[in-house]
């Protein structure tokens, strides 16, 4: 059985290899492949993964890490499955994301991809934490100057005359 799929596996490399000198690096599926722009990629690293062609969601487990440079996105979890057709990644155990300097910590965390919209939920009887960066309206009104007291008068009568005490 063994020496049958790596038959197998060797024949399909071998029509793969010469399928691409025969031209068929033209076909739609590569061109495809070719149009997709890198920054739109996303990026999972883990110590397992696994894919599930039928289902198309991809589980990864242990020290999981995700790159998103096209929403300027980086997560870590302990787990993370990506629905392919609902376009949903969903990650569990001790979820953080960095996204544009914003952080959020939860206990699981749902990205909606389509809607760039993250939903986050806790551990029981524990909080969500987010740190947002609040930048600082340049336009926003200078607090009101204290209008310049008015000059005091020199006194139009003459000074009284010092005495001294003796």
């Amino acid at each position: 059985m063994r020496a049958r799929h790596t038959k197998i596996r060797g024949w399909l490399v071998s029509l793969v290899s010469a399928g691409l000198i025969m031209g068929l690096g033209n076909s739609p599926l590569v061109k495809a492949q070719q149009n997709i722009v890198p920054g739109n990629a996303m990026t999972v690293r883990s110590d397992i993964q696994e894919a599930n062609s039928k289902t198309g969601v991809i589980t990864a487990r242990g020290n999981v890490q995700v790159f998103y440079p096209a929403r300027k996105m980086q997560a870590t979890s302990a787990q993370a499955q990506y629905f392919s057709r609902e376009r949903r990644l969903v990650m569990t155990g001790n979820v953080y994301v960095l996204q544009e300097g914003n952080s959020i910590r939860a206990e699981t965390m749902t990205y909606l991809v389509d809607e760039g919209r993250f939903i986050a939920t806790p551990q029981t009887s524990q909080q969500v934490e987010s740190i947002y960066l609040v930048k600082d309206n340049e336009t926003s009104p200078q607090p009101a100057a204290s209008p310049t007291p008015a000059p005091i008068p020199s006194p139009s009568l003459p000074a009284a005359p010092i005495i001294n005490p003796q």
